[in-house]
């Protein structure tokens, strides 16, 4: 006699839940490092300058910014499972687009379209985890597997990618993801359930659009503004159109009902120096990292594979150290916890300005380890205050808030570092100078950043408790809201 089939929720199904939506979010994280040890690569194959590469990161970083906060009311009112199979599926065709790119222009193309598979698939793959495991205690172990097991695709993707570019050249970072693509589609198609939640909110469409316009103006400002010039027309109406979409996509926001970014949130003094400090720890941690093989490549003459692997003390410092950041920031405050971490970042970047093409690797891997463990104590505490500076409710939007803003510093760090070595190149440095004043810059920011939240990350009045529209959690930093210190220290 045939078995009967498994209940929904029963452990087999929940195995196979865990195992594809944990293969999915790697993919996403894995993708965030890899492409770092393989740009001096296509810098060479692909005969393009620094801002190209620019646009190829942030061209994915940019998409994944505006569009995350969409991708999970996607899920919630479409399906969860058809929009992760969907993410999926264009996550991994885009991946092939971008291995067989012939230019700089097609590459970019497709990182836009990697960025929009992952703004779909990440919210989508938590939020069938998180309706697979009712029970909070079961969820919060679940989510901390979750986090952990795709958190190493972090710490293999500067392996992966100079391994990967060493043996086969640039193409064969996205080719990586073909076969696990595959799998989640095959796998996700047979095993997934569908689950989606009939009173999420209607989508914030002309939000969405405006933000993405807007955000992106001026980015293309800030990153051509060092080869076109910083007076040039195109370079100054770039700037005057992300002003006025910018200012237009603030209005919109304060007059809908369900807005993707509500204005009122900012009204609370923890909410808004969260996120202002959640957009510096994007700005110099990605901002920073994009240089980070090109420096082992192009000033100390390192091969691609060995600059892949120099470059692994800083995102293996990070995933050793994160999970216990929640922990700490419970212990002894939001305040604290974020002060030291910003405060070790940041000197840790200083130091990073000042290494030169003859500074041996025993004293340069601390410094990276040094900046990530600063960083690492920073993201999960920083979700975790803005998460308490809202009411319960909406934890989930707070928590996805505080992932865009960081998204959004990652973007603009890729920009703005990136035009500051451009513009000191331009007036005669060389590379090695340039970046170094890259990191000081960074590492300045993220220490002045440091004194405004020791001064101010402190709670703010709570707001009063009151219905609100659910938002999807952030996939990134999910943990934090199980975690979330009862008091700012």
């Amino acid at each position: 006699m045939a078995a009967p089939p498994a209940a929904v929720g029963s452990r087999p199904n929940r195995t196979v839940l865990l195992t594809v939506t944990c293969l999915g979010q790697f993919m996403v994280l894995l993708d965030n490092t890899i492409v770092g040890a393989a740009l001096p690569d296509m810098q060479h194959r692909l005969h393009t300058q620094l801002t190209g590469l620019q646009w190829i990161v942030d061209a994915y970083v940019l998409l994944v910014a505006m569009l995350l906060l969409s991708g999970g009311v996607f899920a919630d009112r479409f399906g969860r499972k058809r929009v992760y199979l969907a993410g999926a599926a264009v996550f991994t065709t885009a991946s092939v687009l971008c291995s067989l790119a012939p230019s700089v222009g097609w590459l970019i193309a497709g990182r836009v379209l990697q960025g929009i598979g992952a703004a779909a698939l990440s919210p989508a793959s938590l939020a069938l985890l998180t309706a697979a495991y009712p029970v909070p205690q079961e969820r919060i172990k679940a989510i901390g597997l979750w986090a952990g097991l795709s958190g190493i695709g972090l710490a293999a993707g500067p392996v992966a990618g100079g391994v990967l570019t060493d043996a086969f050249g640039w193409p064969a970072i996205f080719l990586v993801n073909l076969p696990i693509g595959v799998v989640l589609l095959l796998v996700g198609l047979r095993s997934l359930e569908e689950a989606r939640n009939p009173s999420a909110p209607a989508i914030d469409t002309p939000g969405t659009v405006l933000s993405v316009l807007g955000v992106g103006a001026l980015t293309y400002g800030l990153i051509e503004g060092g080869a076109r010039g910083w007076t040039s027309p195109a370079i100054l109406g770039s700037f005057t159109v992300a002003v006025i979409l910018l200012a237009a996509f603030a209005a919109v926001e304060a007059r809908r009902s369900a807005p993707m970014l509500p204005p009122r949130l900012f009204r609370q003094r923890l909410f808004t120096v969260s996120n202002t400090a959640m957009v510096v720890v994007g700005f110099a941690l990605m901002g920073s990292s994009f240089f980070f093989s090109q420096f082992f490549v192009y000033v100390q003459g390192s091969s691609i594979l060995r600059a892949g692997l120099q470059t692994l003390p800083a995102s293996l410092a990070m995933v050793i150290v994160s999970p216990y950041a929640g922990r700490l920031a419970a212990r002894y405050g939001f305040r604290t916890v974020v002060t030291v971490g910003l405060a070790v970042a940041g000197p840790g970047l200083l130091a990073l300005g000042m290494v030169h093409a003859d500074t041996g690797y025993g004293n340069v891997w601390w410094r990276l380890a040094v900046v990530g463990i600063g960083f690492a104590l920073t993201m999960a505490p920083l979700t975790g205050a803005a998460i308490q500076a809202v009411r319960p409710q909406e934890g989930g939007l707070a928590s996805g808030i505080s992932s865009t803003t960081r998204q959004i510093g990652a973007v603009l760090g890729v920009a703005v570092l990136g035009a500051i070595v451009r513009t000191r190149q331009s007036d005669g440095a060389s590379f090695e100078t340039a970046l170094n004043s890259a990191f000081l810059a960074a590492g300045a920011i993220t220490s002045a950043t440091a004194a405004l939240t020791g001064l101010w990350l402190a709670r703010s009045k709570p707001p009063e408790d009151s219905a609100a529209p659910h938002r999807p959690t952030d996939p990134q930093v999910v943990t934090t809201s199980n975690e979330a210190p009862t008091n700012s220290r």
